[in-house]
């Protein structure tokens, strides 16, 4: 069984990329015109929204090393504790909505400090794998498509990775 599993492993990318060939060829389509074209498209819009991106990671950066994320932090304490949230948790749960890349930088110091089998640990892998990078998200492909106003995209998903987080800490405390 290991052996099959292993050999589909190795086969799904190259057989899907055959597959798509051949509908292409069957459907008379212009399989590698259609390639170039997409990869223009995708050019243009890394174009487009490289400056949001930059600004982005230069405002994480700035709010990381400035000192800024700790007075945050000491700011949403109360609320935190309100909810049963730990205050270690709480530099995760501001920065993981605005970067995945930050965030998984975050992850690693904060596993470091208190290791990956504590309930802040867990908690912390948890909450990487539940919840999103919404501004992020939103930025990209928003942008990429040229909306400007998000209506209630932005208030339903900061309810999800609200949603997302307590799941996170009353799972953890429950299988703790």
């Amino acid at each position: 069984m290991t052996v099959v599993m292993n050999w589909l492993s190795k086969a799904a990318i190259p057989g899907f990329i055959i597959l798509i060939l051949v509908f292409g060829i069957i459907k008379k389509v212009p399989v590698f015109d259609t390639f170039l074209e997409g990869a223009k498209e995708g050019l243009e819009t890394t174009v487009r929204i490289l400056p949001v991106l930059v600004g982005i990671m230069l405002g994480i950066e700035v709010l990381s090393k400035s000192g800024a994320l700790d007075m945050i932090v000491l700011l949403f304490e109360p609320v935190a504790n309100l909810f049963g949230i730990p205050k270690e948790i709480l530099p995760m749960a501001i920065i993981r909505p605005i970067s995945g890349s930050a965030s998984l930088g975050l992850l690693n110091k904060q596993l470091k400090e208190y290791g990956p089998d504590s309930l802040i640990g867990r908690t912390l892998s948890v909450i990487m794998g539940s919840t999103e990078t919404i501004f992020y998200t939103i930025t990209v492909y928003y942008g990429a498509i040229g909306v400007k106003k998000t209506r209630y995209t932005l208030w339903v998903a900061l309810i999800a990775g609200f949603a997302g987080l307590m799941s996170a800490v009353i799972i953890c405390r429950i299988l703790q």
